[in-house]
């Protein structure tokens, strides 16, 4: 299926021009990027957030994934102890107060911040999603991401692992977890 993008901004070019903003916007995303989308929780104790979305034909399903560090929220001593730790601080029950792990979580490293990774099966409207629950620390701070997408939980996880090593992101989540 090709996309009417380049149809859409030469009409409204032809109109009498765009902003270079909206001819951004409009941009349709490159083979396996990720789009960034506004933060969609409420606000909490914590300050939001970034989300980011792959659509179905770069991830192999549509894929959702939020980031956002928890400052002075790790244990010093021990960062991310165990699965109970990422079940209670991960965020997936913004996404899902329906949660369930599928497994026991796996040791994960995250732009040179150790922590443990988890998938659940989230229950949503429309039916049940994948989820993935990440936390990671450094010194006494989180950083967590959680996702939810179609597809099995390996699929989503290897595609948000994927998506967490890129150098953009890594630079944000080491500038982020020093306060910058």
């Amino acid at each position: 299926m090709t996309r009417p993008w380049p149809a859409i901004a030469a009409m409204f070019l032809g109109l009498g021009g765009v902003s270079a903003v909206t001819g951004y916007e409009m941009a349709p995303p490159r083979a396996g990027e990720w789009q960034e989308i506004a933060w969609p929780f409420p606000r909490d104790g914590w300050p939001a957030g970034r989300a980011f979305r792959c659509h179905a034909v770069d991830c192999g399903g549509a894929i959702q994934v939020y980031v956002r560090p928890k400052l002075g929220f790790c244990n010093c001593d021990s960062g991310v102890a165990d699965d109970d730790e990422v079940d209670r601080v991960a965020d997936i029950d913004m996404i899902s107060p329906r949660f369930t792990p599928l497994k026991t979580g796996d040791e994960v490293r995250v732009a040179e911040l150790r922590g443990r990774i988890r998938a659940y099966e989230i229950d949503m409207p429309g039916g049940e999603r994948a989820a993935i629950g990440i936390a990671v620390s450094h010194r006494c701070d989180l950083l967590v991401a959680a996702a939810q997408g179609e597809g099995d939980a390996a699929q989503v996880q290897r595609a948000v692992l994927a998506f967490l090593a890129m150098p953009k992101i890594k630079t944000w989540m080491a500038a982020t977890m020093e306060g910058r």
